[in-house]
């Protein structure tokens, strides 16, 4: 028979005890550690991080304060950005690429509960589903990630968005619910914001683009 952390991980029906309140409060032990270091102490806060999630890079930044609900369903990719007031409730498994950065109040969210309110009561009913999110992804301020989504490659999702579904790779995509908006262009590499150019020193030529790096989208 299974237990109840093997179904949550695996997507099944569940129910809270005590095996998982034990997983939670060895992990708010370590958030509470992290979440009350000294804001200098970089190494320490990287390594209690490391020391929650299942997998990372070599090189990761996350921001205090932080939650998480298990921490053992995470895996993160290098060069991980989190800023402040992230959660990431990883009831399922929580898989992020490198390059990625997460802005101010960002919730990726794996974890559901019965709708019927019986079922949620009386027999405490819970699921998760997992969310992968991409490489070179940035996910803007106060955005929600629901359970079971993907979000592709590259990806810009704006900020107050709640993201329903899945997004397709090498889009711009904001709103409730989230929708894509457009796909990139040269134009990217021409503003930064509305009608404010970058500067020369920014300024990427089609000859300098990495080989192999690069979708048709970023050439055009």
């Amino acid at each position: 028979m299974k237990s109840n952390v093997e179904k949550m991980i695996s997507g099944e029906v569940y129910r809270q005890d005590e095996e998982l309140l034990q997983l939670r409060l060895v992990t708010r032990d370590l958030l509470y550690e992290f979440n009350h270091i000294h804001p200098r102490k970089l190494s320490e806060r990287q390594l209690l991080i490391k020391k929650m999630f299942k997998k990372t890079g070599d090189e990761l930044f996350v921001e205090q304060p932080f939650h998480c609900d298990y921490g053992i369903n995470i895996t993160v990719g290098e060069n991980f950005l989190a800023n402040n007031n992230c959660t990431l409730l990883d009831v399922a498994p929580i898989t992020i690429g490198k390059d990625v950065l997460l802005a101010p109040n960002v919730g990726i969210y794996t974890a559901g509960h019965a709708l019927d309110p019986v079922l949620r009561q009386e027999y405490q009913a819970e699921f998760g589903a997992p969310v992968t999110i991409g490489d070179n992804v940035w996910i803007g301020a106060n955005t929600s990630v629901l359970p079971g989504v993907t979000i592709g490659d590259h990806v810009v999702i704006g900020a107050g968005s709640v993201v329903t579904k899945d997004i397709p790779a090498n889009s711009l995509a904001v709103g409730n619910p989230c929708r894509v908006v457009r796909t990139f262009n040269k134009k990217d590499r021409t503003y930064y914001f509305k009608k404010l150019h970058y500067p020369p020193e920014y300024i990427i030529s089609e000859t300098d683009l990495p080989k192999g790096e690069y979708t048709k989208w970023q050439i055009e």
